[in-house]
């Protein structure tokens, strides 16, 4: 026996010339193979061989009556092949394990499976199409694709997938392939269908190239008529059958035969490719010498249908060459036909010997001679994976690919400049690309019903957003413009700066007529959740475009055109895995912050986690109130009290320090003249900053303009209208003097006591002093300073004082229902009294925004300073103020930032940050920290003095800090 098998061995290598194109079926132990193969074989009855060449389509979505004319054709015909069509898994895998139990010889079991098990099944992982992985520069991304979609196979007890599609498409207007296609350039097609078959193959889970010899430029579709294929032996050669070869030369196992015309190669113009010798034995097992299994495409097509009988074309197929018949039609007949025809000598017992044996081959390479039924318990959670989904998002964000980037528009830069409307073409879902976009500034969706009011509409803009939506249903779906809406393109084109991204088949922008007036131009492939999302980050810079073209647009770009993008180093948005991060450890999170919501600690919550730059959770928990009126989204602002400190104060503080204002060692006197020869002239900017400068750590202002008999807001000192004597607001229909604003209060912090004793004192005084400094300097609000240098330019379009004047009301979250000073439900006013009594900007207190935007701030610190394009401090400047200089005095401060607590009897953070780690947490239940050693962001907002400030449990129990526990312990790398 193993003297006969190396005869075969060397012949074919002889007949081939190469050593890679050996039998692709044969396992690394031969000879237990062989053994198997020719003691099923031995005692087959004519009847079960010819059962074995049936490939029966079964469904997982029909009725009693299709499973048991399924099984009846098992027993009684002895099929030896199954391909499934639609529903869902679990039904499937019941169902094989039924029919595996009926069959005698283990069931062959295939799939279409193009861009993963969803092509056929339902709650199933989708892979994107191969259009879109055809822009992909890296093919180990393809292999590794290939290895996912074979795992799943595999856990299914799949052992043939009817991929890749190896069709070079070259027909734009191809209705069948096009998207399924890799591209129009037949190398790129080789290459990414090689690595796919190598990542498949690796499970052990057969690859089948198709449509051979290639079907990607016909303009009709083989499933309702004959397609044509005229085109000479040599560009065949060269372009239709290049892939084929290249992977023969890497070991696929299977092809499956289309059902086409080819004048040129099958002289007989009415016989489909499939049942052609010419084509099957003549050029694909002898020209090309692939020794693997064939089979036909499906049989119940009109291409093959409509030429004879189902009886006559199976049997014509097997005569042509091909092993395995997929979706015969008619199996009693055939096998009588069968019969006939062996009887006749038409049909041979060694032509059916030879798919016979190569079909079990097959079976033995996929591990059916060790058959087990398929496991049902965690089936779902094991093909439907985080690592499916982190690679997802890789291949989608290596796909999308930049065309044209005119005036480097993209990515957009210098957000304090633009004013950005949106507007969407094609009738698809947009909703995540909006929600994605509106993360990184503040962007207009615009929509009319006609032209002129659009225009109208779009007036004000500097950038227009076109966001083309097509349906990502299936890969036939039309992606096409309508007349309407190339006319609005290029008129809102002609008058704006457009980014024109496409969820959509690049062939769709075959139909414009001139790219002149578009500036940039983006095609994202598909119009999935994950497209829009990693395409609206592209768009400003949170990541870098990567693809290429896998078709030519015209003569304007061609096949393998793409820009490389610039990476702005703003926030991206991802998953845990994708930074190294566990998101099971995140239920952790989850389940703390509905505790905490259940014990009424806290109405409601916004938290954030971002790493490496990327945010990988946020969440948002509860209500604005205990009402419970109102859920808490990502758009709802909070107060966040002394994070103010570090958000607003600060870095107009380091902004003045750079500008060599001031130094660190400044004395307060020498800045503020009214601080001359006052017990605080000669505190410096260090010390007080550092709250090691004594300074009392409070000051009660709002109880000294209480009515001393009633304790409500003296007349004295309130108006509930404003006047130019009352002109500063305290809350609604609450107006302070103007001149106790602006001067008492100031004044009351001048003649303020020191403390006696040196050492560490939480202040916020210093802010108070800090803000007139600042304001006076600039001539403006610290309000209009932190928008003007900060917060347009980093997009944090929902952070900023005053939130009344600047967001919805419905989006404010309510802090306290004050009842011993305003008297009042405090809503969009801020809640600390000293910030209230300046008219709502305080340098300690006053600040209002929601989790996205105090990331951002956060991050830019994170990254010494740098953020979206643009430096806004010096990485010494970041390192000057996040240093401790007076720990030796047991001061944790830093300058300004809070640091790690140097008592661990005091819960500043979880002890499990590093001491290069900031932040800052507020008195209404706030909090973020960010460690450079992690590169870990945190924010914490909440509303915990809701009802009042009694409400002490989220303070009490460490909540924010256990929070930070269990976020640094999510980190797996």
């Amino acid at each position: 026996m193993k003297e006969r098998l190396l005869f075969l061995l060397l012949v074919t290598f002889a007949f081939c010339g190469n050593a890679q194109n050996l039998d692709p079926l044969l396992t690394k132990d031969i000879d237990a193979q062989e053994e198997w193969v020719l003691s099923i074989m031995d005692s087959m009855t004519v009847e079960e061989k010819i059962g074995q060449l049936f490939m029966v389509a079964a469904y997982s979505n029909k009725d009693e009556k299709h499973e048991n004319f399924i099984k009846d054709l098992i027993k009684q015909y002895h099929i030896g092949s199954l391909i499934f069509f639609q529903d869902e898994p679990i039904k499937q895998a019941e169902l094989t394990n039924t029919y595996q139990s009926l069959s005698k010889i283990p069931l062959l079991i295939g799939i279409d499976g193009e861009w993963g098990l969803n092509m056929r099944l339902k709650e199933t992982f989708r892979y994107p199409w191969n259009m879109t992985l055809g822009a992909i520069r890296d093919d180990n991304l393809i292999e590794k694709f290939g290895e996912q979609v074979g795992k799943h196979c595999k856990r299914m007890g799949i052992h043939m997938n009817f991929a890749p599609v190896v069709d070079v498409n070259t027909n734009p207007e191809n209705p069948i392939i096009g998207n399924r296609s890799f591209g129009e350039n037949h190398i790129n097609v080789a290459n990414k269908s090689v690595a796919f078959t190598k990542g498949l193959q690796s499970q052990h889970v057969l690859a089948s190239a198709k449509h051979f010899p290639g079907h990607g430029d016909t303009s009709t579709d083989s499933h309702h008529t004959l397609p044509v294929v005229d085109f000479t032996e040599e560009r065949l050669d060269s372009i239709e059958l290049y892939p084929y070869r290249k992977n023969f030369d890497a070991g696929i196992g299977s092809v499956m035969v289309a059902h086409l015309s080819i004048p040129n190669l099958e002289s007989n113009t009415e016989l489909p490719s499939s049942l052609s010798q010419n084509i099957v034995t003549g050029l694909l097992k002898q020209k090309l010498g692939f020794e693997g299994l064939i089979i036909t495409d499906a049989l119940n097509m009109k291409g093959s249908a409509n030429f004879s009988t189902s009886e006559d074309v199976n049997l014509q197929a097997i005569l042509a060459g091909n092993d395995l018949l997929d979706v015969p039609l008619n199996i009693p007949e055939t096998v009588a036909k069968f019969k006939e025809a062996l009887a006749s000598g038409v049909l041979t017992e060694t032509r059916l010997d030879e798919s016979v044996k190569k079909i079990l081959k097959t079976k033995y390479w996929a591990g059916l001679n060790e058959y087990q039924p398929i496991k049902l318990h965690n089936l779902l959670s094991d093909i439907n994976t985080i690592e499916d989904e982190l690679l997802h998002r890789k291949l989608v964000e290596n796909s999308i690919t930049l065309i044209k980037n005119q005036d480097d528009i993209f990515p957009i830069r210098n957000l304090e400049q633009q004013k950005i409307a949106y507007v969407k073409l094609g009738e698809d879902d947009n909703t995540d690309f909006i929600q994605m976009l509106k993360k990184y500034t503040q962007v207009d969706v615009i929509s009319a019903d006609k032209l002129d009011g659009l225009m109208g509409l779009l007036a004000p803009y500097n950038k227009v957003i076109v966001g083309y939506h097509k349906s990502n249903a299936n890969p036939w779906k039309g992606f096409k413009f309508k007349d309407r809406e190339l006319v609005w393109l290029q008129e809102i084109a002609r008058n704006h700066k457009v980014i024109l991204d496409v969820f959509a088949s690049p062939y769709s922008l075959l139909q414009l007529k001139s790219f002149t007036n578009i500036e940039g131009l983006v095609v994202s492939y598909q119009n999935s959740k994950i497209s829009q999302e990693l395409s609206a980050q592209m768009i400003f810079g949170a990541l870098s475009t990567k693809g290429k073209l896998p078709v030519s647009i015209k003569n304007e770009f061609n096949e393998g055109h793409g820009l490389l993008s610039s990476q702005l180093m703003t926030l991206g948005y991802s998953i845990p895995e994708d930074v190294g991060m566990d998101h099971t450890k995140f239920y952790r999170v989850d389940s703390i912050l509905n505790a905490i919501v259940e014990a009424k600690m806290v109405p409601g919550a916004q938290v954030l986690v971002a790493r490496k730059g990327k945010v990988i959770y946020q969440r948002n928990v509860g209500y604005h109130t205990d009402q419970k009126k109102r859920k808490v989204t990502n758009d709802d602002v909070y107060d966040l009290a002394s994070m103010t400190k570090i958000l607003a104060s600060l870095p107009m503080i380091m902004h003045m320090e750079e500008l060599d204002e001031f130094s660190l060692d400044s004395e307060l006197g020498t800045m503020i003249p009214e601080l001359r020869e006052s017990n605080k002239d000669t505190l410096t900017v260090k010390e007080v900053l550092s709250h090691y400068g004594r300074l009392r750590a409070w000051i009660p202002f709002y109880i000294h303009t209480l009515d001393t008999v009633t304790l409500k807001p003296s007349k004295k000192y309130y108006r509930t209208k404003k006047s130019s004597e009352f002109g500063v607001k305290v809350a609604k229909d609450l107006f302070i003097r103007t001149d106790y604003s602006r001067d008492s209060i100031f004044k009351l912090i001048v003649d303020s006591e020191q403390r006696e004793r040196p050492g560490y004192r939480y202040s916020d005084l210093s802010y108070y002093l800090f803000k007139k400094y600042i304001e006076n300097h600039y001539r403006k609000s610290l309000d209009e300073l932190t928008q003007q240098y900060f917060y347009k330019g980093i997009g944090a379009n929902r952070m900023g004082y005053l939130p009344l004047e600047k967001f919805e009301e419905t989006t404010v979250i309510p802090t306290e229902k004050d009842d011993y000073f305003r008297f009042q439900l405090v809503q969009g006013y801020v809640h600390d009294q000293g910030a209230a009594m300046q008219g709502g900007i305080g340098g300690h207190a006053g600040l209002f925004g929601n989790a996205n935007d105090v990331a951002k701030m956060m991050q830019m610190y994170l990254q010494k300073g740098y953020y979206g394009g643009y430096r806004y401090f010096k990485a010494e400047t970041i390192d000057m103020f996040n240093k401790r200089y007076y720990a030796d005095k047991k001061v944790r401060k830093g300058v300004g930032f809070d640091k790690p607590q140097l008592n661990p009897d005091i819960k500043a953070t979880c002890g499990c940050v590093s001491d290069k780690s900031f932040g800052h947490s507020g008195f209404t239940g706030t909090y973020t920290w960010a460690d450079p050693e992690t590169e870990l962001v945190y924010v914490f907002l909440s509303n915990r003095v809701y009802p009042n400030m009694e409400n002490y449990g989220l303070v009490r129990h460490n909540i924010r800090t256990q929070i930070q526990q269990f976020i640094v312990d999510a980190i797996i790398e």
